[in-house]
């Protein structure tokens, strides 16, 4: 793949089905607080942004890849490119489109913000990353801090004058953030001294923006240990001068940056803070000792968005595979496989790689669904609060318990599938004058940073689950239900929704088995074993259902075009996306939901000896 030439792809219409026929955003625009927006809006937006990413940010994909970012005298500079397209994504508003006009932003559903951001992140997700965590951080800023600190950092850091970061991680202490040992000395003017150094650090410094505040986890001295103990502070790399402009250097150095597999163009820094004891900073609100809580905040945006990344790359992948696989001549047709003179046949026409085609197109379809339907939780919270408390309350409840499934899933198969589009090019996939290669590489990030797999899995049955009494989990299960009542002798699929009741059921049965393990303490070990596979179930239900709702509407909506209307196979696509996960996936959750019964607990009954004689 040469470098400067874009590869990115996607379907617009594809984006457009979920976003205004399955999940009704003109429902949701036109009404307070998004006034100012509707379909046409949306859809001008999206076009808009495709443009950029294919013309800007597409080409610099293979450029940041290769070329990744280096230190020079303490400074990290950016792979060719980066500076010119940053200044190019602020100017023309592409991340400012879902924030608040009193932060200088243009005000959109979440729904709308979710489809840019893939579209960004697909492009070029190393690139993307710089201004997401600014995003996050200034978020964090502006729900926690003083009016004071809101006015000072937060329309800066949204406007792309300054980035931002989030510092957990240290050496020492990696998801095990309690164990940090960054500390906050307490200054007589209301200012604290910094000390310590963060880890695995992304975009912790760059040549883009002015200057980069870092929201930092530290202890102040004489805290408690473990995670009560830690307070956030705001520390900016420059100080920042009486007027609002940036200054002197504030003693934050960046140690060096890590040479990874894959997403080469952002910057992952180890940052020191405090060398010569004269890094100072400012507690993010007025509280001391809540930094969790707040940096919270943060994590759960940047979990969703690490799902965006996922079902961003993962697109990416199937329409690069997908136009492979049309044009790539291999082999006779497998109906005349025995004729030696018969004519090579287009790839797609052979059934394994229409198989993966399909298996990578229903995933990308029914994650990208999920990911929408939690923004509408978002944007139909956030109109209802105040109106409506307790379907106000009910969407809250559906964002905590899914974002765990949009992360964990989505970031999982985002690298089954970008691996799977390998697979479809065969030995031309294996190396970089195509695309997928450095998919594979840049997806593998997702299910590790901003929370493993497993920590999502544990947040999810340990937490999330029994949030409220178990009255979300108990809302999304009667939801599912529903929709299966409604159609279950739906005339095409009606065994496909049998199949998901099946699914549902197993679900609901194996939630009851992980209860009685958390009550029954000699068998808790049960659970940190079987709770990835919890989490997996959970998922594949969701996504099933999601996948047979579209179809269930694309089938009402295909009654309305001629058969020779694009439309007609546009919508065909949907109901094969659906009967293919509802044949060859939710059997898995039955399967699943046996396994759990075992009670297997071999990976703790093994010695440690056991795994190995060296």
């Amino acid at each position: 793949m040469s470098a400067g030439i874009n590869t990115y792809k996607t379907d617009l219409r594809e984006i457009f089905f979920t976003l205004f026929e399955q999940f009704g955003f003109g429902q949701v625009a036109g009404q307070a607080p998004f006034d100012a927006w509707g379909p046409d809006e949306a859809k001008a937006v999206l076009s808009e942004t495709y443009r950029f990413a294919r013309e800007v940010l597409g080409p610099l994909n293979s450029v940041g890849d290769r070329e990744g970012c280096r230190v020079e005298n303490g400074a990290v500079f950016t792979p060719t490119g980066f500076k010119d397209a940053w200044k190019k994504l602020y100017e023309q508003g592409f991340k400012t489109v879902g924030v608040s006009p009193e932060h200088g932003g243009q005000g959109s559903p979440m729904m709308l913000q979710v489809t840019v951001e893939e579209l960004l992140s697909g492009a070029n997700s190393a690139f993307n990353m710089y201004p997401g965590l600014a995003f996050g951080a200034a978020e964090v800023v502006a729900e926690c801090g003083t009016p004071e600190q809101q006015k000072q950092f937060v329309e800066r850091m949204l406007n792309g004058t300054w980035g931002g970061t989030m510092c957990l991680t240290e050496p020492h202490a990696g998801s095990d953030v309690g164990a940090a040992k960054s500390t906050a000395r307490r200054n007589g003017d209301g200012t604290y001294n910094i000390r310590g150094t963060k880890i695995f650090i992304s975009g912790g410094d760059h040549d883009m923006a002015e200057n980069i505040i870092h929201l930092v986890l530290a202890r102040i001295d004489g805290a408690s240990p473990g995670t009560k103990g830690l307070s956030l502070f705001i520390v900016p790399k420059l100080r920042i001068n009486a007027d609002g402009s940036s200054g002197q250097p504030n003693d934050v150095g960046v140690g060096s940056i890590e040479h990874k597999m894959g997403i080469n163009g952002s910057a992952t820094c180890v940052i020191n803070f405090g060398e010569s004891d004269n890094c100072v900073g400012e507690l993010v609100g007025t509280v001391e000792h809540v930094g969790m809580s707040q940096m919270f905040k943060m994590m759960n945006g940047a979990r969703i968005a690490v799902g965006i990344q996922g079902i961003g790359l993962a697109s990416a992948a199937y329409y690069n595979a997908l136009d492979y696989a049309k044009d790539r001549k291999q082999g006779s047709h497998f109906t005349k496989w025995k004729d030696p003179t018969a004519p090579r046949a287009a790839i797609i026409e052979h059934p394994d790689v229409r198989r993966m085609l399909l298996d990578i197109k229903a995933h990308v379809e029914g994650i990208r669904s999920l990911i929408i339907k939690l923004a509408m939780h978002l944007d139909k919270a956030r109109q209802l609060a105040g109106k409506d408390d307790d379907a106000a309350t009910y969407h809250k409840g559906q964002v905590e318990l899914l974002t765990p499934l949009v992360k964990a899933y989505s970031s999982e198969q985002a690298f089954r599938l970008c691996a799977q589009a390998i697979q479809i090019y065969g030995g031309a996939g294996y190396i970089q004058d195509y695309p997928v290669e450095q998919y594979t590489r840049d997806s593998k990030i997702f299910s590790i940073y901003e929370g493993t797999t497993h920590i999502q899995a544990m947040d999810l049955v340990g937490r999330k689950m029994g949030q409220a009494g178990g009255m979300h989990f108990q809302q999304f299960m009667g939801d599912v239900g529903s929709f299966i009542e409604a159609h279950r002798e739906h005339a095409v699929y009606g065994e496909a929704v049998k199949s998901l009741a099946a699914a549902q059921e197993a679900l609901m049965a194996s939630a009851m088995v992980v209860f009685g393990w958390s009550q029954d303490g000699s068998k808790f070990p049960l659970i940190p074993l079987s709770a990835n596979r919890f989490l997996d179930m959970m998922s594949e239900v969701a996504v099933g259902w999601l996948l047979l709702d579209a179809a269930v509407i694309a089938e009402k909506a295909k009654g309305s075009v001629s058969a020779d209307h694009p439309d007609h196979a546009f919508y065909e696509g949907k109901k094969y996306s659906a009967l293919w996960y509802a044949r060859n996936v939710l059997p898995n959750v039955e399967q699943a939901a046996k396994m759990l019964t075992i009670e297997d607990t071999s990976p703790m009954d093994i010695s440690d000896a056991a795994f190995a004689s060296v």
